[in-house]
């Protein structure tokens, strides 16, 4: 197995993962967000229904990976094609990586806001997020690098 198809791989299950936890496990979901003491305030039902969205944007790009493994389309074997499509799920896995940096700066929660970066199921967020960034970015530039 080649490195971009573990990576291709890798990006299927966490984007799928994501979908799961954020459009299924919603309930899941609000416990890991919410401080036990906050889950009876009014919100958190809008909360638990909104982190849907969340999945919503993370089932289509596990499918892209998914796709693009099983299928090897002839348009992936491209150097540019490959380039573009690791660098956007780079990106992706970036994005999400560098929405937890304010908050592991900060300390974590604080009181009831964010959630708790330095523990627990964000903790594995952040660190695997950080690392498919990585990953992702390697596939990308390597061939740029030959």
């Amino acid at each position: 197995m080649r490195f971009s198809d573990f990576v291709l791989f890798l990006n299927t299950l966490w984007f799928g993962g994501a979908f799961i936890q954020f459009s299924i496990a919603q309930s899941n979901t609000l416990k890991i967000l919410v401080p036990r003491e906050e889950r009876g305030n009014p919100i958190a039902p809008t909360l638990s229904a909104s982190v849907a969205f969340l999945g919503a944007m993370n089932l289509p790009i596990g499918l892209l990976s998914l796709y693009l493994l099983a299928t090897r389309p002839p348009f992936f074997g491209a150097h540019d094609a490959q380039i573009a499509l690791f660098l956007f799920f780079s990106a992706c896995h970036f994005g999400q990586f560098a929405y937890n940096l304010p908050v592991l700066m900060r300390g974590g929660r604080v009181g009831v806001a964010y959630w708790p970066v330095l523990k627990g199921p964000m903790l594995r967020i952040f660190v695997i997020d950080a690392t498919l960034f990585v990953a992702n970015l390697v596939v990308a530039i390597l061939p740029a690098l030959r």
